[in-house]
């Protein structure tokens, strides 16, 4: 999950790297004002998810994120939870028309056709995975050996060889959405890697990674 999208995030310029909140806490400048996005940052960002349904609903809301902000995903969270079933993917799985049709008549989600469908789709492709171990363990273990240690925005890469070589992977396997940003931004956000600033209060709070 992306925490700001391109427009939102700050310039080389103005990029002041962590921010020492109120609380006396270091964050990142994305996760220092709006107190919704501060508490995904406290308590969730980075987190490692390793349960098949909690990784198919990252993946999900990933693909539901692109080109919007990630601020916009989570205000509309508990509305994709109720509309996608919880994000299991046997209930997703058995989607046909009656239940797309009522996803793009509900104004709590984003009303993508392309992506509702991708959403089901996927949900079949993480099925077909339990014969190989299942999904949480697939992507895992795309994990590098070594995470990033950016002190600002700007040096937070946007993808790698591993989020390349992932959405290959998840694309051979019948996935959609995953291009190779998108599972970079999953990566930081299930705690394949690390890119909490160096200096964050939650840098190396993963237990993957040391600090």
């Amino acid at each position: 999950m992306t925490p700001t999208t391109p427009t939102e995030a700050p310039t080389a310029r103005d990029d002041p790297g962590i921010v020492i909140g109120e609380d006396g806490l270091a964050r990142p400048a994305w996760a220092s004002v709006d107190p919704m996005l501060r508490d995904y940052y406290d308590t969730e960002w980075g987190t490692p998810v390793r349960d098949e349904q909690g990784m198919y609903e990252r993946i999900s809301l990933e693909a539901f994120q692109a080109g919007l902000s990630w601020a916009t995903i989570l205000r509309k969270r508990s509305a994709f939870r109720a509309a996608f079933d919880g994000f299991d993917p046997e209930r997703v799985a058995r989607y046909g028309e009656a239940e797309i049709d009522r996803l793009m008549a509900d104004a709590g989600i984003v009303r993508n056709r392309a992506k509702i469908l991708a959403a089901i789709t996927n949900a079949n492709a993480t099925i077909r995975l339990r014969d190989k171990g299942g999904l949480a363990e697939f992507v895992w273990s795309f994990q590098p050996s070594e995470t990033p240690a950016p002190r600002t925005f700007a040096e937070i890469p946007s993808k790698s060889p591993e989020s390349l070589a992932l959405s290959k992977a998840l694309r051979k396997e019948g996935f959609a959405f995953v291009g190779p940003t998108t599972m970079y931004a999953l990566m930081e956000a299930i705690g394949i890697i690390d890119t909490h600033l160096v200096g964050s209060h939650r840098r190396g709070s993963s237990g993957v990674w040391t600090a």
